[in-house]
């Protein structure tokens, strides 16, 4: 649990927080590989797919397969997938971007927002070689990772005692919280179903071997593995399709 230090008028103040993850909790499903086949069959055998929904999926390996490899996608939404995402601002502004999903975001005009903020991991790659499209990052030194992890620290630090102090003053939320980075943590809830969903993983994971390799930034791409690894659980088979199909 965070500590906290008093502010000026009495109350405790959570003292600032920094991480360098981000949090994925699949919040509820209706998503198994037997949505797929009974949707993708009605085509041919009408009211009687309903017969499907219980039936043996794994048998139905080459259809889902077959669907994936033919780009039919339609069967793919008769699902639905809700996460809760804990990550900084501008990892959601990159989400938002996907139209593709429902959104709803917790609100600083609404409530006072936590000092939690993101800072780069040692891990994290902070150079970047080549132009745009055509780029790769690598490591950087020990001096610019310091320097990194030193000024995100300072400049959080003094934006969120300039929201406090504004707070103090009776200054309305949707106001004072004009001076806080984009790096402050939000939360929110997503839903996807698993045709939207790998659309979403095709840009925002980097895989060598996919069809169109895509350059997401990392810190998306780690809230787009955390959703994978939950979405492979729920429908192995058809994870395994967008796999061997290039992820497409």
């Amino acid at each position: 649990m965070a500590q906290s230090k008093p502010a000026s008028d009495g109350e405790d103040v959570p003292a600032v927080e920094f991480h360098s993850n981000v949090t994925v909790e699949l919040v509820r499903a209706s998503a198994h590989d037997s949505d797929v086949l009974f949707a993708a069959r009605v085509s041919t055998k009408g009211e009687q797919s309903l017969d499907d929904v219980e039936a043996d999926a794994e048998r139905s390996k080459g259809l889902i397969n077959f669907l994936m490899r033919s780009r039919h996608g339609t069967p793919y939404e008769h699902n639905s997938m809700t996460f809760y995402v804990y990550a900084p601002i501008f990892v959601f502004r990159e989400h938002m971007r996907h139209r593709i999903a429902s959104y709803n975001e917790e609100s600083g005009r609404y409530r006072e927002l936590r000092p939690v903020f993101y800072v780069p991991g040692p891990d994290r790659k902070l150079v970047q070689e080549g132009k745009p499209g055509h780029y790769t990052f690598v490591e950087g030194s020990a001096e610019q990772h310091a320097l990194v992890d030193a000024e995100t620290r300072r400049v959080c630090a003094a934006a969120y005692a300039a929201y406090r102090r504004m707070l103090d003053a009776g200054v309305a939320r949707e106001v004072a919280r004009i001076v806080l980075p984009l790096t402050i943590y939000s939360s929110m809830y997503v839903t996807f179903n698993a045709r939207s969903l790998m659309n979403f993983l095709s840009l925002r994971t980097r895989r060598d071997d996919a069809a169109f390799p895509s350059f997401p930034q990392r810190e998306i791409e780690m809230v787009a593995e955390q959703m994978e690894e939950h979405w492979a659980r729920l429908m192995p088979l058809t994870h395994a399709a967008f796999e061997a199909n290039g992820r497409i």
